[in-house]
C-alpha cells in the first residue's frame, strides 16, 4: 500500500467518517481537523486515527496539516450560502459557497504542491460546472477546475450523485417530514437522481487512492437506478411506517416556499438556490451506468439498505467495518 499517511477534510461529516472508518480498517494514519473535536467524538475510538481542532480555512493552519503526509482527501462541501454573491466570484455565488467550494480546493491544491504532497484526491457533485444554473453548481465547478489546473498533483476528482446511508441528511429528511405532516408538497419533483450509496462511494475513494490508473481521472459516481424526486420522497416516507401523498409544487409557488424558508431561524431546509440545483438532472451521463473498472465497485440498490436505516432496523453500527476487519 503506497499511501498510509493521510489528511481528510471533512471527515467529521457523514460522507467522512465512512470514508475514515474505511481507511482506518484498512490500517491507514488518518488525521481528521475539525473546528471542535467533540464533532469527530465517534471517530476517537478508532486507533489510527487523530480528531484534531483546526480552521483549515487558515492558509497557514491548512498547510501544517498538509505537511509530511502521503495524501490529502477533500470532502468539505456545504449545501446552502450566506450572503449575496461576492465581486470575486463575478457575481455568482457567496462568500460561504466561495471559501468552502473554491478558496479551499484553491489552497489545498497550492499546499500539496508547495509541500511535496502529490497525491489528492476532491469529492466534488455531479451536475458541478462553472455555468450551471445555480451557485452550488458554479462554485462546485469552479472547485474542480482549480484542482484540475493543479500542475504536478496526481488529482482525482469524484462527481457523486445523492448519496444515501443510515447516516444520510436526504431521505432521513424526508422520513422525519412524515412524521409531522399529512401531505408532503415538494419543488422540482420532475428532478432525476441516481443515488449512490455512501459505502460504495467512499469504497471507490479507498481503492482509487492507490491505484495510478486513476491519477489525473475524474469519476461519475452513482447507483444502478434513477428516481424522480417524487419517487424518492415517497419512498422515504413508505419505508419508515409513513405513507404520504408527495404534491410536486410549481415552480413559482415552489420558490416561494423556499423563500419563505431562508428566512426562518435555524438551519435551512429548502433554500431558492436548491431549486435551481434541480434543474439538472443527477444521473450519469451515460446509461445504464457503468462504474469505471478500476474502482472496483459494485453500486447497490436503493431499497434493501435504506428500507433498513429508515424503519429503525439496521443491523450495522458505526464503524462496523473497522470492527470487523480488527476481529472485534
Amino acid at each position: 500500500m503506497t499511501y498510509q499517511n493521510i489528511l481528510v477534510l471533512g471527515g467529521t461529516g457523514f460522507i467522512g467518517q465512512s470514508l475514515v472508518d474505511r481507511l482506518a480498517a484498512d490500517g491507514r494514519r488518518v488525521c481528521v481537523p475539525t473546528r471542535r473535536r467533540s464533532n469527530g467524538r465517534e471517530l476517537l475510538v478508532l486507533p489510527t486515527v487523530d480528531v484534531v481542532e483546526a480552521d483549515i480555512h487558515d492558509h497557514a493552519v491548512l498547510r501544517s496539516l498538509v505537511a509530511g503526509r502521503d495524501a490529502v482527501v477533500n470532502l468539505v462541501g456545504i449545501l446552502h450560502d450566506t450572503g449575496g454573491a461576492t465581486a470575486a466570484s463575478g457575481g455568482r455565488y457567496g462568500a460561504a459557497f466561495a471559501a468552502a467550494h473554491v478558496e479551499l480546493p484553491r489552497a489545498l491544491a497550492q499546499a500539496c504542491r508547495d509541500l511535496g504532497v502529490r497525491r489528492l484526491v476532491h469529492v466534488s457533485a455531479l451536475g458541478a460546472d462553472p455555468a450551471g444554473p445555480s451557485a452550488y453548481l458554479r462554485s462546485k465547478g469552479d472547485g474542480e477546475r482549480a484542482v484540475r489546473e493543479a500542475a504536478g498533483l496526481a488529482t482525482t476528482i469524484f462527481q457523486p450523485s445523492v448519496v444515501f446511508g443510515s447516516g444520510d441528511h436526504f431521505l432521513n429528511l424526508f422520513a422525519g417530514l412524515a412524521a409531522w405532516l399529512p401531505v408532503l408538497f415538494i419543488g422540482g419533483a420532475g428532478s432525476r437522481m441516481q443515488p449512490v450509496w455512501v459505502e460504495d462511494l467512499t469504497g471507490a475513494i479507498a481503492v482509487a487512492l492507490d491505484k495510478r490508473a486513476t491519477f489525473g481521472g475524474s469519476y461519475e459516481i452513482c447507483g444502478p437506478a434513477i428516481y424522480t424526486l417524487r419517487e424518492l420522497v415517497a419512498f422515504a416516507a413508505r419505508a419508515a411506517g409513513r405513507a404520504r401523498p408527495v404534491i410536486g409544487l410549481p415552480a413559482p409557488v415552489a420558490t416561494l416556499m423556499a423563500a419563505g424558508f431562508e428566512l426562518l431561524p435555524g438551519p435551512t431546509l429548502l433554500s431558492r438556490d436548491n431549486l435551481r440545483s434541480l434543474r439538472v438532472d443527477s444521473i450519469a451521463s451515460v446509461q445504464p451506468y457503468r462504474p469505471a473498472p478500476e474502482l472496483d465497485m459494485r453500486p447497490a440498490p436503493l431499497e434493501p439498505e435504506a428500507t433498513l436505516y429508515l424503519s429503525g432496523l439496521h443491523p450495522r453500527t458505526r464503524f462496523g467495518g473497522f470492527r470487523a476487519r480488527a476481529g472485534r
